[in-house]
């Protein structure tokens, strides 16, 4: 294993990390935190120093990238963003406590949204700043920017973007890798200027439009609200971030598709097409019980609560315009099975993905037409396309991982003392990067509580799920080691 080349470029990448600490040191400035200036520049002087020694250590190393070196590239890249990311928050003071540090900066770069903060007012806007950027830099994913902008030294990008990528497949949209990666970024960027530009038009300040902004289209769900969203009683703002949480769960390649006039191969994506239609039949399913209930004034206004929080879930955002834990059983039954779902493959949302429960349940109504049909010949389309044999079991292996962690995720943390509830929902929120859940961890509550052994060991799953669990468990498998 070329382990010089691994740390070549990881150099790179925390180096891009480091640099991207001046702009909540700009911000410490601009709001007279002076005092949190430091606590961003000494990280910065540190990596880069170690970065450019690391450089010229390994500068006539081999540049060739083997399916194991990126594998263990992407897997130190997100640690090492978590633990560099971490240092202000931990050298300030405002978050004493590095295993807190940690779990709140892991939480930020995965997209989500899990906090310890127990009043996030109480932080300095630097600190928060930083905390909602982390977001944004993960969503779109650590390796995409720093393909998008460097070449990566002749190291092969699409391998590292298949490792890091949200869904089953990455699709080149242009014949080389850089430029897709500077297509997706340059999207990315435009979602973030038109959000924010449509929340300052909504009375929130520029700090706040492009804070909320950073956790919609990242689908990471930071606030510097305790109130996240909610704090805002402006239907308008609750709109546009519903739209836009909406937007951040589909295919990103799909509004490249839209912008190049290709709009009937966008109308008949197949995922597309069950994303729209989960997400609309929860949310009238949801206002019919919240009306019935009477939790609000009618229904109208059940039907913006509903949209908001079906959008939060399923895009695993993890915003909240209220307090869920208190709506009906039966609206809280709906939203928890949206956290098994999770946003389309290509966006920046977590959880399984669209796409591979599309798969799996045609592949479930093929197998019941071949008790009836023996000797039928049937095929799995998406897209008008027959979807490969190797893919439905890839798939089929992603889902028995994802359970079997979910089970592991909940046995840890229910060995803490915790009950039922929380522990299988912190195992849904972790792994699927959605945030809050039911129980202990509703909205209205946070991470705090959880023992120093639980919190490293759901840093280890947000990780985990955000890199689509291949990517974590391949390392270690013995196979992974041998030559």
């Amino acid at each position: 294993m070329n382990l010089a080349l691994v740390l070549r470029v990881l150099a790179i990448l925390l180096a891009l990390i480091a640099l991207f600490m001046l702009l909540p040191a700009g911000v410490a400035w601009y709001y007279g935190e002076t005092d949190l200036i430091g606590s961003f520049l000494t990280p910065i002087v540190f990596v880069l120093m170690g970065a450019a020694l690391i450089f010229a250590l390994t500068r006539r190393t081999e540049r060739v990238l083997a399916p194991r070196e990126g594998f263990l590239l992407v897997a130190l890249s997100w640690i090492g963003a978590a633990a560099v990311g971490a240092v202000p928050a931990w050298l300030s003071g405002e978050i004493p406590r590095y295993v807190d540090a940690f779990f709140e900066t892991m939480s930020g770069f995965t997209t989500t949204g899990a906090t310890i903060l127990t009043n996030i007012e109480a932080l300095p806007r630097a600190l928060l700043f930083w905390r909602s950027l982390t977001h944004w830099l993960g969503g779109m994913g650590i390796i995409v920017l720093t393909v998008a902008i460097f070449p990566l030294l002749g190291v092969g990008g699409l391998q590292l973007m298949k490792a890091e990528a949200p869904g089953p497949s990455v699709d080149k949209i242009t014949p080389k890798v850089t430029e897709t990666a500077k297509i997706l970024w340059l999207i990315y960027l435009g979602l973030t200027v038109a959000q924010t530009v449509l929340l300052m038009l909504g009375g929130l300040d520029l700090y706040e439009a492009l804070t909320h902004t950073f956790g919609t289209l990242a689908t990471g769900g930071f606030s510097p609200k305790n109130a996240s969203v909610g704090h805002y009683t402006s239907a308008y703002v609750h709109i546009v971030v519903t739209v836009f949480m909406v937007m951040a769960g589909t295919n990103f390649i799909l509004y490249y598709k839209l912008l190049t006039g290709r709009f009937r191969s966008v109308l008949q994506d197949s995922e597309l097409k069950a994303y729209f239609g989960i997400y609309a039949v929860v949310t009238l399913v949801i206002a019919l019980i919240l009306t019935q209930a009477g939790s609000y004034s009618g229904f109208g206004e059940s039907l913006r609560f509903a949209g908001f929080q079906a959008a939060s879930i399923l895009t695993t955002t993890g915003y909240a315009t209220d307090d869920f834990a208190l709506w009906p059983a039966a609206a809280q039954a709906v939203l928890f099975s949206l956290m098994f779902l999770g946003g389309c493959a290509g966006s920046t949302g977590g959880g399984m993905k669209i796409v591979r429960i599309l798969t799996l349940a045609k592949q479930g109504v093929h197998e019941m037409k071949y008790l009836i049909h023996p000797r039928g010949v049937f095929h799995i389309s998406l897209n008008g396309q027959s979807v490969k044999k190797s893919i439905v079991y890839a798939i089929s292996g992603f889902v028995f991982l994802y359970i079997i962690l979910l089970l592991i995720t909940s046995l840890v943390v229910a060995s803490g003392g915790y009950d039922l509830v929380t522990s299988f929902t912190t195992a849904l929120a972790t792994l699927g990067n959605i945030g809050p859940g039911f129980g202990a961890i509703a909205p209205t509550e946070n991470y705090a509580f959880f023992q120093d052994y639980i919190k490293w060991y759901l840093s280890f799953i947000m990780m985990t799920g955000r890199l689509e669990v291949f990517t974590i468990l391949v390392i270690f498998t013995p196979h992974f080691w041998r030559d």
